[in-house]
This record gives C-alpha cells, sequence and structure tokens, in this order.
C-alpha cells in the first residue's frame, strides 16, 4: 500500500479528534485490576465538558477497575486511523453525577442509566495525554497533548 496524502496538520488532528468525540458512539476502554490482569471491552460514551464520560455497572470488571485504579486508556478507530486517550477517572453514582453529563450522555446514545440497574455508575475520564494519527507519515507529530494540556 503507497501514503498517497500528505500528513495532516497537529491542528488538522486535534479538529479532526475533537469531531469524532462528538460524532462516534462506541470507545474501546482498557483498563486493568490491581493485580495488572488487562481488560478490554468498547463502551458507549460522551464527550461532554472536555472529557470522556462512560457508563458501566460497578460489578463487572470495567467498572471496578475504573473506579478502583483511576486510569485508563482509550482509542478510537482502527490501525491506520488512531486516537488513543489516556486519563484518570473520576466515578459517579447514578444519584451523584452532574445532570448536565448525564443529559448529554442520554441525548447521544438514547439511554438513560439512572432510569436502569442500580448498579450503573458514571466515569468520568479527564485526559491527561492524547496521540491521533493515519498511517505511519503521522507517526513524528502524534502527540495532540500531554500533562492535560493541548499542545496544538
Amino acid at each position: 500500500m503507497k501514503i498517497t496524502e500528505p500528513p495532516r496538520t497537529p491542528g488538522q488532528r486535534k479538529a479532526d479528534l475533537l469531531h469524532r468525540l462528538e460524532r462516534e458512539i462506541d470507545i474501546w476502554v482498557a483498563t486493568a485490576d490491581t493485580g495488572g490482569v488487562p481488560c478490554l471491552v468498547p463502551l458507549w460514551f460522551v464527550w461532554h465538558d472536555q472529557a470522556v464520560w462512560l457508563c458501566t455497572r460497578l460489578t463487572n470488571p470495567t467498572g471496578r477497575n475504573l473506579r478502583d485504579g483511576r486510569r485508563a486508556r482509550l482509542a478510537l478507530g482502527d490501525t491506520r486511523d488512531v486516537v488513543l486517550v489516556d486519563g484518570d477517572v473520576e466515578t459517579f453514582t447514578t444519584p451523584e453525577v452532574p445532570s448536565k453529563a448525564a443529559e448529554a450522555f442520554r441525548a447521544k446514545t438514547g439511554w438513560d442509566p439512572r432510569e436502569d440497574h442500580a448498579s450503573y455508575a458514571f466515569f468520568r475520564v479527564r485526559p491527561s495525554a492524547v496521540q491521533a494519527w493515519c498511517e505511519e507519515h503521522e507517526l513524528p507529530r502524534r502527540h495532540l497533548m500531554r500533562d492535560g494540556v493541548w499542545v496544538v
């Protein structure tokens, strides 16, 4: 395969990333338990107030890992159009979740976990690092955020 498109500028990558966060509904969520056993699952998400909001049950491995480990790596895309987001996690039970975040989640997904089973919780992932690239030629300038600050 031959790459014919020029690399995107970092500013265009950030714009593309923010568009994808608004448009896409599923995101890969990678966590680990206290013993280091990894877990990777897709979850619905919403980009709200400069954070990724997820929802899952506290009784499953992903929910426990998000709550206890307080770190996650999120991924969008396939191997030719990659977004990686590393972030710090804060857990909210359904009565604790900010109403604007829960409403944004409901508006995007069509599902309101606050009206579902009590074991659901919301997780706010605040990005600390973001990388985005399409193909190998964009690898050199893939870092869009470091230490929680956009570098573009």
